[in-house]
């Protein structure tokens, strides 16, 4: 009986062809936009914490506050100086403090002249080590630069793979920045941050003496001796800066950043991506139940004498809503399939296309059974909910009234 109705509602929906599949488009879009969002987000998530420069759990990061768009510390109205850092070192818990420079610099090739990112690496090993594991550095050719290799360079993924630049950004190569060449040690393997592969890593005496500085200091990276006082450490630097600075609270033109406000941050952002897109989704399902209610509504008017010829041979009204229910479920499930496959399809465009088009940052697709199912599912309540009136209007035409019409 049941197989009898079901093959009864597929038989009745292709009969309606088009309009159905137009009844199904707010399901469509509703389920593909929640499936497709949800996929990328592992893969957004670890993208935008490449952003940060993945600082691990026992760093600390201390720069002072922008005016604008620009390298960290560059657009800073105070910098941060070598009182600073010795200030930091003298804080109990702080293990090392290790100052970073980041600026533009004027880069020529053979062929061509860009300003680019060029960043400071410590002089020592000891710091070195500290830098490329917090920045997460590894070596793609080459080799990794240690505290004697002044004169060398360390070239981000991104940069070596630009068309512009390919031919020119080879291990043993020259390089000048700002006029002084500098012969190219290694290659960066992808980070996966967007900052990171467009930079150009060189030793810190050798930025320092090219740009002409002194004292300043764009950022500060601080490894505490045990990341259970991280907290307690960020707390301390705070108030050891703003007491030397004399600022009150609140009224910093520094930050301290942990690894945990990085990652709340970018939780922030996910949240308001998901709370728009969700916005988005439950509106076109909203439009797409109106769709299903409308098409059924008036399928019940179609099929009035249909539905008398079924009860005058003898069919109860538990059978007519039972089949106006089907029907109205496949709808949404079929719906929900669609749009299924459309959000992952979407979601590996997306990805893919953001590969290419942003320099090879991953941006991983993540396929969630768990969400599949639950996307079906919703999508065949939504579509029962929508039936539920014309099937119940359907269920009590009085048998001779339906014959009549």
């Amino acid at each position: 009986m049941i197989s009898d109705y079901f093959l009864l509602a597929i038989k009745n929906l292709r009969k309606r062809g088009l309009r159905s599949w137009l009844t199904m488009l707010g399901i469509f879009l509703g389920i593909a936009a929640v499936v497709s969002l949800i996929s990328l987000g592992s893969g957004l998530q670890k993208a935008i914490l490449g952003q940060f420069g993945t600082l691990d759990t026992n760093k600390l990061l201390i720069e002072n506050t922008g005016t604008g768009f620009g390298p960290p510390g560059s657009t800073a109205v105070r910098q941060l100086t070598n009182s600073d850092l010795e200030l930091i070192n003298s804080i109990n818990g702080v293990e090392e403090a290790i100052p970073r420079f980041i600026r533009m610099a004027k880069v020529e090739t053979d062929e061509i002249t860009e300003f680019l990112s060029i960043s400071s690496l410590p002089g020592n090993d000891g710091q070195l080590n500290i830098i490329y594991d917090a920045l997460n550095l590894q070596i793609a050719e080459g080799e990794i630069l240690t505290e004697n290799d002044l004169g060398t360079v360390l070239v981000g993924w991104g940069l070596a793979q630009e068309e512009a630049l390919s031919e020119n950004i080879k291990v043993g190569k020259s390089i000048s920045l700002q006029g002084e060449d500098f012969e190219i040690a290694g290659i960066l393997k992808n980070s996966g941050s967007f900052i990171l592969d467009y930079v150009i890593f060189l030793p810190e005496e050798d930025l320092k003496r090219i740009l002409n500085l002194d004292t300043e200091i764009d950022l500060i990276v601080v490894q505490v001796t045990d990341q259970k006082i991280l907290n307690e450490v960020a707390e301390d630097i705070e108030e050891t800066l703003r007491k030397d600075r004399k600022q009150k609270l609140g009224e910093e033109d520094f930050s301290v950043q942990t690894p945990q406000q990085s990652l709340q941050a970018v939780n922030t952002i996910l949240r308001v991506v998901n709370l728009i897109v969700s916005g988005i989704a439950a509106i076109s399902l909203f439009i797409g139940g109106i769709g299903i209610a409308n098409t059924m509504y008036t399928s019940v008017l179609e099929r009035t004498k249909e539905i008398g010829v079924m009860k005058a041979i003898g069919a109860q009204k538990k059978d007519i809503l039972g089949l106006f229910l089907l029907e109205s479920g496949l709808l949404g499930l079929i719906g929900g399939i669609v749009g299924i496959v459309i959000g992952l399809g979407l979601a590996l465009g997306i990805s893919s296309a953001a590969g290419a088009a942003l320099g090879g940052i991953s941006l991983e697709v993540t396929i969630s059974w768990p969400l599949v199912i639950t996307a079906l599912l919703f999508s065949l309540v939504v579509g029962i909910i929508s039936g539920i009136i014309p099937a119940v209007q359907a269920a009590r035409l009085p048998p001779v009234e339906a014959l009549r019409k």
